[in-house]
């Protein structure tokens, strides 16, 4: 099997259609979203005395290992990692995947 990687990208909420789209552009096949929210000291904004519920998106994306750069460069320019409070994101290498047969072929598939 070619080695993969997990990308993981937390961001804002409303930000995680543009990172799908911008991972699929740079060469991914797709990903999961899912909704949470943040815990951490810097989470615990208020207003008028009422604590705000820091909703997160969390996009995982499974690439090949040979895409992880150009889609996590996708992925930072879209939600604009760079710049402090827009979110995060990692990889980690997937050891064993299954059920994802399209993972086996090196090219995409074609029409």
């Amino acid at each position: 099997m070619i080695g993969t990687s997990l990308i993981v990208s937390i961001v804002r909420k409303g930000w995680g259609s543009a990172v799908l789209e911008a991972s699929v552009k740079a060469g991914a096949r797709g990903g999961t979203v899912l909704f949470g929210r943040g815990a951490g000291i810097n989470e615990q904004e208020k207003i008028f005395g009422m604590s705000i519920e820091p909703e997160k998106e969390i996009l995982l994306t499974v690439v090949r290992a040979d895409l992880v750069d150009i889609v996590l460069d996708g992925i930072v320019r879209a939600a604009d990692l760079n710049t402090t409070a827009r979110g995060i994101a990692f990889v980690v290498p997937v050891e064993k995947m299954v059920g994802v047969a399209h993972f086996m072929r090196h090219e995409p598939d074609k029409p």
